[in-house]
């Protein structure tokens, strides 16, 4: 169990069908001891039966947007573990009417928040967990293409991913002296309520997974595995970097094809 002994914050997880409880469930079945946090009463009522579940009676109450909780927080885990080896940031958000229509009609106000929440979370979460994160601790964050790539439907949250991406590079080195790393996972695209909120979704999936190397979409499972290794002391030599967790789409340069009539048509067409 290579994770036996470790101790860590997850901060996102909404559901069962979310990345972030994949992420709980691979570190937890390799041996971590977890602490969850949930933004009010609502996704409370969700968190604590997965915490059960996990075996742990470690809860916290975080809203990203006020201050006052991440000192809390950090509080309540040094008196509860002392110091934590791992952190995992799940967490963004953009006002829905700025994932429609054209990206340059984006409110000030969305940009705004979109960037508060989904990548200046992160570093608050870090600057204040940072006295008690381990000397080998490891910060995980989620990403997706969206943020190196155009896709359709993602407007003002790609440049924030993209934003959030510059920040994990940033973050390791400064974290790098202590022996801390940072870096982020790019899922591909997985059916969880975020991306509920992202147009014409169902079509996205069969597009990914008609167009990825391997022919398929990737699951919450394969997802945590990856971050457990990420977590874990196996990736002690890795920081700054986005991996990919998305069935190779992301190294495709063009659209697959299918020969119709003697004709090469888009699977884009076949998909309609």
């Amino acid at each position: 169990m290579v994770m036996k002994g470790k101790k860590g914050l997850i901060v996102g997880v909404a559901n069962n069908k979310s990345i972030a409880y994949g992420i709980a469930k691979a570190c937890k079945e390799q041996g971590a001891e977890i602490a969850f946090t949930f933004m009010n009463e609502q996704i409370e009522k969700r968190v604590r039966p997965i915490a059960e579940e996990f075996g742990s009676s470690y809860v916290y109450e975080l809203d990203v947007s006020r201050p006052e909780h991440f000192t809390a927080l950090r509080e309540s885990l040094q008196k509860d573990f002392g110091e934590i080896d791992f952190i995992v940031h799940s967490v963004a958000f953009a006002p829905k009417d700025a994932l429609d229509g054209e990206f340059v009609n984006t409110p000030k106000s969305a940009f705004n928040i979109a960037m508060e929440i989904s990548v200046f979370s992160l570093i608050e979460l870090t600057q204040a967990l940072l006295p008690i994160i381990s000397s080998q601790g490891s910060i995980l964050t989620l990403s997706y293409l969206g943020s190196v790539k155009h896709v359709a439907h993602y407007n003002v949250m790609g440049v924030a991913k993209a934003a959030l991406e510059s920040t994990v590079r940033y973050l390791a080195f400064d974290l790098g002296k202590k022996g801390i790393r940072v870096n982020a996972i790019s899922a591909g695209p997985i059916r969880t309520l975020a991306a509920s909120g992202i147009g014409d979704f169902r079509f996205i999936l069969k597009w990914n997974e008609a167009n990825a190397p391997l022919r398929k979409n990737v699951t919450i499972q394969e997802v945590g595995n990856s971050a457990m290794y990420l977590l874990s002391d196996l990736s002690s030599g890795v920081s700054g970097e986005i991996h990919y967790v998305d069935g190779g789409y992301n190294i495709m340069g063009m659209c697959a094809v299918e020969e119709v009539d003697g004709k090469a048509t888009m699977v884009w067409d076949t998909l309609q």
